[in-house]
């Protein structure tokens, strides 16, 4: 019933030879529905060129919103090989100071956001050349808070990679999280302490779950992303987001 509902645009980006010679990943913007309602999401959309059926991520933007850099991110995942999609929770909006991020990031109601994400996860799902089994989620900033929050309320997400979000605290919440986790995080960060990630991740060993926190010294919030010229960090940077591949690969593939 959901690909019925699908209304998809798609378009096509020029072809570019990556380093080793393989063809660019496609990309292009998609719109899904929020379950059988009339309303529709957005989104970016990134996706190896073989036929064969692809593990899939969802990419969660930073308070930004849905920029170019996210878009980066998400043409990476798909040259690792799996069909990315990027949700914009902002509706089309991208913020170009922290003014108004701020101002995006409190008119986001958290109900709606993860409704949202749920639906990315659903359209995902309802397609023929997704490996429907092995959907993961990856987000920076608030975007990994809400890929914790997904795995909160979608128990078939099969991983979830955090950088830098704010870390769930309520043991009934996190006992909710069944998929793996690892996080990168910042030791100098003042939003989330090296305290919150060690009380997370005791939490989640002492209920069995998989979890992999890294700790990177001398860096703060946002070390992964080079449009914030003061907080990034490229050789923490570059770490994470092997870290992150590996991780995907082993989880989604």
């Amino acid at each position: 019933m959901i690909r019925k509902l699908l209304t998809l645009v798609f378009v096509a980006s020029t072809a570019v030879s990556c380093g080793w010679g393989a063809e660019a990943p496609k990309t292009g913007t998609v719109q899904f529905p929020v379950g059988t309602t009339s309303e529709m999401v957005s989104g970016f959309v990134a996706e190896p060129t073989t036929t064969v059926r692809h593990p899939a991520v969802i990419v969660i933007h930073t308070w930004l919103g849905l920029n170019d850099w996210i878009k980066e991110q998400t043409q990476k995942l798909a040259d690792q090989g799996f069909v990315a999609l990027a949700v914009d929770l902002y509706d089309g909006h991208v913020a170009n100071d922290t003014s108004s991020a701020q101002e995006l990031k409190t008119g986001l109601k958290d109900g709606i956001a993860i409704r949202d994400l749920m639906a990315a996860y659903a359209y995902l799902y309802s397609r023929k050349d997704i490996d429907r089994d092995h959907i993961g989620a990856i987000g920076w900033d608030m975007g990994g808070a809400y890929a914790l929050k997904l795995a909160m309320y979608q128990p078939h997400l099969a991983a979830c990679v955090v950088n830098y979000g704010t870390l769930p605290t309520d043991p009934t919440d996190i006992q909710q999280i069944v998929a793996p986790v690892l996080g990168n995080f910042g030791a100098l960060d003042k939003g989330v302490l090296p305290s919150d990630v060690g009380l997370f991740e005791k939490t989640m060993k002492n209920i069995s779950r998989r979890v992999d926190l890294k700790i990177y010294d001398g860096v703060g919030h946002g070390f992964a992303n080079p449009d914030d010229k003061q907080a990034y960090q490229p050789a923490a940077a570059a770490d994470a987001w092997s870290r992150s591949v590996a991780f995907l690969n082993k989880s989604l593939k």
